[in-house]
């Protein structure tokens, strides 16, 4: 036994007429793994400590019911992912005829997406213009030689 029995012990060992209703409370064991923790009375009149009895736990009916919201959650699962598989053959599907009944305005489209995604990978790669920076800089310099000049 650890700390806390062995002072729970001591504690129901101090007997008077006040704190007999109070030792019903009194627990003498560690507590088990998996048990909800209770909150303690603290009586200052008698220096005794107790605890309320607490309702039953059953650790089954706990496992149980996590198993029954893991199946449930899994259920879930299995419909939104079916659901997505769905809507993706169905877009696929409406693409297909869609190039079926139009295959020189879907070419073009095709063209039209492709040379967006050229013009803006080329427009990262070249050299950024001049930025605020720089223009305000060189100005200020042109301003200093003209200072200069006139002096």
């Amino acid at each position: 036994m650890g700390r806390f029995s062995t002072y729970m012990v001591i504690v129901q060992g101090n007997h008077n007429a006040a704190s007999q209703e109070q030792d019903r409370y009194l627990v003498t064991k560690g507590a088990k793994i998996g048990e909800p923790v209770p909150r303690a009375i603290v009586d200052t009149n008698t220096a005794s400590v107790g605890i309320p009895p607490q309702a039953g736990f059953s650790a089954a009916e706990e496992i149980s019911a996590l198993r029954q919201q893991v199946d449930t959650l899994h259920k879930q699962l299995a419909e939104m992912t079916g659901s997505a598989k769905a809507s993706a053959k169905a877009v696929a599907r409406q693409t297909r005829a869609t190039v079926k009944l139009y295959p020189v305005s879907s070419l073009i489209a095709v063209a039209a997406v492709a040379g967006a995604f050229a013009l803006a990978v080329a427009g990262l790669r070249s050299e950024p213009s001049r930025t605020r920076y720089e223009s305000t800089l060189d100005d200020l310099r042109d301003l200093c030689d003209r200072i200069r000049d006139r002096i």
